[in-house]
């Protein structure tokens, strides 16, 4: 066994021997996250996992992948890393909902120039704490010491999320009709989209730092720009069950304008008031701070409705009602109409 003072790969920038201790650093945390279905321990070549199949008629898997973008920037400025792990996961897991999937388990890949232990375990920690969220099961991931690719501690992250959903009961938007209501469940604040254009705003063309305390904001910068990604997994899976949604909407980048459409047919159109919500003091802050058009801002960013829902009318007091039970706070924004061709597929007042 070659000794670590005589690695000639250490010399090249890669630490097997820190890699080893970091698995060691996150055993418990992953396997905390594990529910029915797991079947191996972290640290084999591969993860397995049994299906219940007795609790589905006709099994679909449904999956997604996705990463956080440059708001490991901002994590990066803070020197705060357990948090960015619960926006990987929410950025995965809301996606396969929007099809009525239940997320089943959960892979990570942290690429790191130099492997610091401590902020790849706060990473992992994050992911832990979104996967218990969720309720899904981490089941494993791959780290990646990429010296000369990526500079000292910088890294980026992917996540890769697998879930299940009855083929009868999948959400495709078939079912939206003119008529149908938009409800839409608030975010936290940006969660993790149009961090390129946040930077620029803040750092690039005014001078604002990280810890600066913005009385509009009430709080600093970096604690409103590190708020997590919403995990709406739980709250739509327990609505499902008791109701029909006919069309929903994750509603990250592209915005409204971009994210709506997806679930639409072709006849129909959104109409959002956006009058019904008082988005997060962000919003405005960038959209002031940046001379940002309301246009650009509904395409950029959530601007505080980080999920949407379309519903038969008649069902929208009662589910509106079981979000407000199971903890969110939703708000009636918009109907479904009838579009014309020469009509844009989002119109917003």
């Amino acid at each position: 066994m070659t000794s670590k003072s005589n690695s000639k790969y250490l010399e090249a920038g890669v630490d097997i021997d820190k890699g080893n201790a970091f698995i060691d650093n996150i055993k418990d945390m992953v396997k905390s996250t594990h529910q029915r279905g797991v079947v191996n321990e972290i640290g084999g070549f591969s993860s397995l996992f049994s299906l219940d199949k007795d609790a589905y008629e006709n099994p679909i898997l449904v999956s997604s992948t996705d990463g956080v973008g440059t708001k490991l920037a901002v994590a990066h400025l803070c020197n705060k890393h357990d948090t960015i792990g619960i926006d990987l996961v929410a950025m995965c897991v809301n996606d396969i909902i929007v099809s009525g999937a239940k997320p089943l388990f959960f892979l990570d890949y942290l690429s790191i120039g130099s492997l610091d232990l401590d902020i790849a375990t706060d990473v992992v920690k994050g992911i832990a704490e979104g996967c218990k969220l969720a309720g899904c099961s981490l089941v494993g991931g791959e780290t990646a010491e990429m010296p000369g690719l990526y500079q000292g501690d910088d890294y980026d992250l992917a996540g890769f999320v697998t879930g299940i959903v009855d083929r009868d009961l999948i959400v495709d938007g078939m079912d939206v009709k003119p008529g149908n209501t938009i409800i839409g469940l608030r975010s936290n604040g940006l969660h993790s989209n149009g961090y390129s254009l946040v930077r620029k705003i803040c750092f690039s063309d005014h001078d604002y730092q990280i810890d600066d305390y913005l009385d509009v904001l009430d709080c600093t910068l970096g604690e409103e720009l590190l708020k997590p990604t919403r995990i709406y997994v739980q709250s739509v899976l327990n609505v499902l069950k008791n109701y029909k949604i006919n069309g929903m909407i994750h509603n990250t980048g592209g915005g409204f304008y971009d994210n709506i459409p997806r679930v639409l047919p072709p006849n129909a159109r959104a109409r959002i008031n956006s009058g019904a919500w008082a988005p997060p003091a962000i919003f405005p802050f960038l959209a002031e701070k940046g001379e940002v058009t309301q246009n650009e801002m509904f395409r950029t960013f959530n601007m505080g409705i980080g999920f949407i829902c379309i519903v038969d009318n008649q069902l929208t007091d009662d589910i509106m009602h079981h979000f407000s039970a199971v903890g969110e706070h939703p708000y009636i924004i918009g109907e479904i109409e009838t579009r014309e061709e020469s009509e844009p597929a989002v119109q917003i007042d």
